[in-house]
């Protein structure tokens, strides 16, 4: 059997956020943005505007907090397209 391995992989950072009607776009460092619905998050679906644009990127990019609706979303989970969990 054939195989490939991987032993690094850069996972581009995180570094801005908008909100549209329905989904959040993250801008990665690496030029690519990810479009994301708002599905995705149980807690961005049942937060308010205000609420979804009070985030701050955490681990220096790996990262997007939402303090007040105490989410937290990957990079690497978003890539995955990994649902977040209740």
């Amino acid at each position: 059997m054939n195989s490939l391995r991987v032993s690094e992989v850069e996972i581009p950072l995180a570094t801005s956020v908008s909100f549209e009607a329905d989904r959040f776009v993250v801008e990665l460092s690496d030029g690519r943005a990810i479009a994301v619905p708002y599905a995705y998050s149980p807690r961005l679906v049942d937060a308010t505007p205000g609420q979804r644009a009070h985030y701050e990127l955490s681990g220096g990019g790996y990262g997007i907090h939402w303090e007040e609706i105490d989410e937290d979303l990957s990079v690497v989970g978003l890539l995955r397209g990994t649902p977040a969990r209740r």
